[in-house]
């Protein structure tokens, strides 16, 4: 289902610890990571479709986490022409999505990539804020940004991502003697 700009309405979750670290999600047999995300099917809410796919993709029920927040628009991203299906090339252009910010208030072995036939990761770990910006697929970037941009006021003392990198590109390198 696409809109009528060609772009497939989609969630995405960006799921926190205790310590306000981000779940990271290895793909299957790939090499890349990303948040889970997926499309919203015709007639469901975003809500509803953030629940369904957190299910499938990580495992966990609504009582394991509590929704801190969602962005309050659609955040965009374009899908290289390469990437796109042959048969979806002139009317697909990418992903329009909104984004939840959950709180896992269950355990780390509450999560299950295995809950489906069809898992979409087969690795996870918890990574620092803003640490998927810089890690994500480059198309992602700047939506993963404005994503985790909008929805960290609703973490109390989280740092902006200027002061992240700041702080990473003023840390000392580590060598091989340290």
């Amino acid at each position: 289902m696409l809109d009528r700009d060609g772009y497939r309405p989609n969630v995405g979750i960006i799921l926190i610890n205790a310590r306000n670290e981000v779940f990271w999600g290895k793909r299957v047999r790939e090499h890349s990571w990303q948040f889970p995300q997926g499309g919203i099917k015709p007639g469901e809410s975003p809500e509803a479709a953030m629940y369904r796919e957190l299910l499938e993709e990580v495992g966990l029920l609504p009582q394991h986490v509590k929704i801190l927040g969602r962005t309050r628009d659609w955040l965009r991203y374009d899908v290289p022409t390469n990437w796109v299906r042959r048969e979806w090339r002139g009317s697909y252009k990418g992903q329009k999505q909104i984004w939840f910010l959950l709180k896992l208030v269950g355990r780390d072995c509450d999560v299950c990539l295995r809950a489906t036939n069809h898992p979409e990761f087969d690795g996870w770990r918890w990574n620092d804020y803003w640490a998927p910006v810089d890690l994500v697929i480059e198309f992602k970037r700047d939506v993963y940004q404005r994503a985790l941009g909008e929805l960290s006021r609703f973490l109390r003392g989280m740092e902006s991502y200027e002061t992240y990198l700041q702080r990473r590109h003023s840390a000392p390198e580590k060598t091989d003697e340290s």
